[in-house]
């Protein structure tokens, strides 16, 4: 098996399934637990950056949605969207914005935009990208958008785009980021496991950049919550039988709950992602 350049920012867990298959035609014995050693001693796993910068102004007068989607499972493709906009240090110094749109069911990224600031007809760009891409879909859609209430979400022309194609408005009710873990999480993935390895010194590299890492994370990265398939492969197999592992991330668990959870044996396993 090939490992590329691009698999070494995966986290390890997705790392180790990739490698299964090399290391069994080799005789290779080595458990999971034991790549997480090597890796941590070599100072390769995956760490979290604190986010610095707040990208959410909903401090505004324009009209905010109630949140839909608290006890909402979606079932298929194109149920349900998770958007939210990050931003991204790049070489110079400077900080673009990356608007990223998600199916909550597979984690395909369906749409995505990074631009030099935070104006709501970037957040509109990454959106008609999700939009164009459901060709043939019967209109209206039985779909949700959920995502915080930052202006540019209840910007008139984000809200009437939505409305054209029948698709509910769902928004975070506080300042919880567990009301849209998804997103929060896919955001994660995209510059913590592939932009922060490049170096970037403007928005024509910037651009170029995400298109190559939200390929590799559409195509590549398997997740633990779609059993360890790729988004892509989910999203484009509408007949595919796979094992769901949702996460309900409105639960609140007792102090027994919490003690009695099955967690890692080894706690470096936390610095990788279970999406």
């Amino acid at each position: 098996m090939i490992i590329r350049k691009e698999h070494r920012v995966m986290g390890a867990r997705k790392l180790y399934d990739l490698l299964q298959p090399f290391m069994m035609e080799h005789s290779i014995k080595m458990g999971r637990d034991a790549l997480f050693d090597l890796l941590a001693a070599n100072q390769l796993l995956v760490k979290k950056r604190k986010r610095k910068i707040q990208t959410t102004y909903s401090n505004h007068w324009l009209r905010k949605y109630p949140n839909l989607i608290r006890d909402f499972i979606p079932g298929a493709i194109n149920q349900l969207w998770v958007s939210d906009i990050t931003y991204w240090k790049i070489h110079t110094g400077d900080h673009l914005y990356i608007s990223l749109i998600t199916d909550a069911y597979s984690r395909k990224i369906v749409g995505y935009h990074v631009a030099e600031t935070m104006e709501a007809i970037q957040s509109i760009q990454a959106l008609q990208m999700a939009l164009a891409a459901l060709d043939g879909a019967a209109v209206p859609l039985q779909l949700t958008h959920h995502s915080d209430r930052g202006i540019q979400y209840c910007s008139g022309k984000y809200v009437k785009l939505l409305q054209d194609y029948g698709i509910n408005i769902s928004m975070t009710e506080n300042g919880d980021p567990l009301e849209n873990a998804i997103a929060e999480r896919v955001n994660g993935i995209i510059k913590e496991e592939y932009l922060s390895h490049y170096q970037t010194n403007n928005l024509i590299e910037a651009k170029k950049q995400l298109q190559k890492a939200i390929s590799l994370y559409n195509n590549d990265r398997p997740h633990m919550s779609i059993g360890n398939l790729t988004p892509n492969k989910l999203h484009n197999n509408k007949k595919l039988n796979h094992q769901r592992l949702w996460k309900n991330y409105f639960k609140k668990l007792t102090t027994f709950e919490k003690k009695n959870e099955n967690y890692p044996v080894n706690l470096l396993q936390n610095l990788s992602f279970n999406l």
